[in-house]
């Protein structure tokens, strides 16, 4: 038996990287002479710096930077080793970084993101790419792009604090300070999602309750500074759209990248798999496993599993996506390629610090019940919980 393993993380749980070695483990207790491959995935959110480099080779360079609340944390970006920069949002600016109890949505900042981006211009590189998941912010990446040189101005032409609560009181952008190696550089950034920057699908309404926005008042209060910045932006840049898919990425981040700097977006989990070679990894495979740590809606929205479904259903190999749970609309991912949907902890996500436990005793469930003939995810096979 022939196994690829390409599975996201888990947030605040498991790796990618630690995923595989979970599945390697399992498969070769059920099949003993089993090839396995794995792919260290990501999608453009944590983990894709180690994703590319894995891929790609390189080394991370450490930088300290402000955290999304103006603390100061150890941040890294990764050099590969051709020299492209990559820097990851959630490296400074990630979720992750913020105790539940302490995040406040409306005073978070993608500042850090910026810094990062700095020191990589600053070090010589000129082809950045940028991770943009997994931030704590809906700034509209005004924090990034002030430590990158620009001024968001009140009406009376006051400098504002870069942040959610202030996005309502932008009046007008100066570009005239941006950091002079912005023309020089050549910045990609990986999108895990296709959400415009306003809207009921905007970054406000579908990410703000994930990020602390807990309340109808404080998600209206939210939406309406990011359609004033959105105002704002289409009388700074009248020559672009600021309204395309993947602008409301990290809280409106991918907007910024693009409209800012002259970013380019593509689908973050497609770089790691054209990177890894993924399609040839494919040839005279018997069966593929992906996951996250919780499956939705949004997940057939340029995540990495729906990446994975989509060059698994082109080369017709059987797709299993083992996740920790599934939420609302995960079934969608049975129409783009996953045959076979396995919850990790149906009941609800375990601690964190029992996750590894969990994930690899549904592993072994899994592959039991293959070895035995249980089931066998095909084009028959909609769901199954070993």
């Amino acid at each position: 038996m022939k196994f690829v393993f390409a599975s996201d993380s888990f947030k605040g749980t498991l790796s990618s990287a630690e995923t595989g070695e979970l599945l390697c483990e399992a498969a070769r207790e059920a099949f003993p002479d089993c090839e396995c491959r794995c792919v260290v995935m990501a999608d453009g959110g944590e983990g894709s710096t180690a994703a590319i480099l894995s891929a790609a080779g390189g080394k991370l360079v450490s930088v300290r930077a402000h955290d999304p609340l103006g603390g100061i944390t150890d941040a890294f970006y990764g050099v590969t080793d051709d020299g492209r920069a990559v820097v990851e949002t959630a490296a400074a600016s990630g979720l992750a970084l913020i105790p539940a109890e302490c995040r406040d949505v409306r005073s978070s900042s993608s500042f850090g993101t910026g810094e990062l981006l700095a020191r990589a211009l600053d070090d010589g590189h000129t082809d950045v790419t940028l991770a943009l998941g997994g931030s704590a912010t809906n700034d509209g990446g005004t924090g990034a792009m002030a430590a990158l040189g620009a001024r968001f101005l009140d009406a009376d032409g006051g400098v504002l604090e870069p942040n959610a609560a202030n996005l309502i009181r932008i009046a007008s952008i100066d570009l005239s300070r941006m950091h002079p190696k912005l023309p020089l550089a050549r910045i990609t950034a990986m999108c895990d999602v296709d959400n415009p920057l306003t809207g009921p699908s905007g970054a406000t309404m579908t990410f703000g309750p994930q990020k602390g926005a807990d309340t109808p008042a404080l998600l209206a209060e939210l939406e309406a500074g990011m359609q004033n910045y959105a105002r704002v932006l289409r009388c700074t840049f009248p020559e672009k759209n600021a309204e395309f898919p993947g602008a409301g990425a990290a809280g409106g981040l991918g907007a910024a990248c693009a409209l800012f700097l002259g970013a380019a977006l593509r689908p973050g989990a497609e770089a790691v798999l054209e990177l890894t070679q993924f399609d040839k990894m494919l040839r005279d495979t018997d069966l593929a496993i992906t996951g996250e740590g919780r499956a939705d809606a949004q997940s057939v929205r340029g995540k990495a599993v729906s990446a994975v479904a989509a060059h698994c259903k082109r080369a017709g190999v059987p797709l299993v996506a083992l996740v920790g749970s599934a939420g609302p609309g995960a079934e969608a991912l049975l129409g783009c390629g996953v045959t076979a949907l396995v919850e990790v902890s149906p009941e609800g996500c375990p601690p964190p610090d029992e996750a590894r436990a969990h994930y690899f005793a549904a592993a072994r469930r899994l592959f039991a019940a293959l070895a035995s003939r249980e089931f066998f995810p095909d084009d028959r096979t909609r769901a199954i919980t070993p």
